[in-house]
């Protein structure tokens, strides 16, 4: 794994797409939290909102010398000068099927590493087969879903493999309970991702003929029914999210998941009326999504750049719960923190970049996870930045 001469560039961290929703709750956090010698950019397409945002950051202790840069993902050079001045790139713009292949090439060929918050399953799986070999080659670590979606669920569950034995087969299931609301941007993802079933499953069908097989290990993300779990009192709905998927792929790349791993992600809902509401709802958008004009009238009710209030975010939550199982010994494991879609998401975004810029991580090349290419280390960063990762009980 060769890794392109990348000290000289002008800046550790260009973050792209920052006068967003996310985009700027994430400058707002580096420009409060970030140390001071972090060299960093906010970067989109219209000159005078960054010209804007930087001056709103300049009061924050790491805002005062924030660079801005021009960019847009209808203009290929300006995505490759991004690359080319940035040790880590992380972008917010989406729906990333639609505008995020051209930056995540520039990043590949640049040896620059790039994170996303993608939950488009058929995008994460397209960049794999595209450019998965070319960033391994110049060093460039390439992380998707770096937000909500899907760090509590995937350092959730590598947090609870290390509380059981090692080298035996292992079942960890994942439980989420959530009060949050969603931004415009959010919901055209998520309308694009519905709309796009047929090609998301042509583009995992494409992967798995590119992707190694694993010679000793088994490692699967099965669905399951819907069912009542005792322990927590609530129903468990599967729940179709990229989270399995970035699951699966930790647990292929780490051997600490031992020799056979079965990861199961699911919605809790306490109460079965609103279980079986909550999949009628799902059922309705899903089929108005496939549709083009309802699709189009979904959309418009929240704009890209939309989003929830500061009070309305200060009410919100999530908590991950996981059970645990393997070599004699069950483990009951948490992760929660505040508003999911946004305030966290932009904190988990942000404390990413800072790792892949400042800590010491184990050498990873190619598209990576977060438990793969940061585990420990952005775990502990999370925890100091109030994100609870807990031991609940163990038997």
């Amino acid at each position: 794994m060769s890794r392109l001469n990348r000290t000289d560039r002008p800046y550790d961290l260009v973050l792209f797409g920052a006068t967003g929703f996310v985009g700027t709750l994430t400058a707002e956090y580096l420009a409060a939290h970030a140390p001071k010698e972090l060299r960093w950019a906010v970067a989109g397409r219209d000159a005078r909102k960054l010209e804007r945002l930087r001056e709103r950051l300049a009061g924050g202790s790491g805002g005062t010398d924030v660079g801005v840069l021009r960019a847009d993902v209808d203009e290929p050079a300006s995505l490759r000068a991004l690359a080319e001045h940035a040790r880590v790139l992380a972008t917010t713009v989406g729906p990333y099927v639609l505008h995020g292949e051209e930056l995540v090439a520039a990043c590949a060929d640049a040896g620059t590493d790039y994170l996303d918050l993608t939950g488009e399953p058929e995008f994460v799986d397209l960049m794999y087969v595209r450019h998965d070999a070319r960033a391994r080659e110049t060093g460039a670590r390439l992380l998707h879903a770096c937000g909500f979606d899907s760090v509590p669920h995937d350092l959730g569950a590598y947090f609870t493999v290390l509380q059981l034995p090692p080298d035996v087969p292992l079942t960890v299931d994942g439980y989420v309970t959530a009060d949050a609301a969603f931004s415009g941007g959010t919901l055209a993802s998520a309308l694009n991702q519905i709309a796009r079933g047929r090609p998301m499953r042509a583009a995992a069908r494409e992967r798995y003929r590119h992707e190694p097989r694993l010679p000793a290990r088994r490692v699967t993300a099965p669905a399951g029914p819907p069912r009542f779990v005792g322990e927590l009192g609530a129903w468990a709905l599967p729940l179709p999210t990229v989270d399995p998927q970035i699951v699966r792929r930790s647990a292929r790349a780490l051997e600490r998941y031992g020799p056979d791993f079965r990861y199961r992600h699911h919605a809790a809902v306490r109460h079965l009326p609103v279980a079986l509401g909550g999949v009628a709802a799902l059922g309705a958008v899903a089929a108005a999504a496939q549709v083009p004009p309802a699709r189009r009238w979904l959309s418009d009710r929240l704009r890209p750049g939309d989003g929830p209030s500061p009070e309305k975010r200060a009410r919100s939550w999530f908590r991950v719960r996981f059970v645990g199982e393997g070599g004699g010994r069950r483990v009951f494991t948490e992760v929660a923190g505040g508003d999911p879609g946004y305030d966290e998401t932009a904190k988990m975004f942000a404390e990413a970049a800072l790792s892949l810029v400042f800590d010491d991580l184990p050498p990873t090349a190619g598209q990576v996870t977060t438990a793969q290419a940061m585990g420990d280390a952005l775990i502990g960063r999370l925890r100091a930045a109030g994100i609870t990762f807990r031991v609940a009980a163990s038997r």
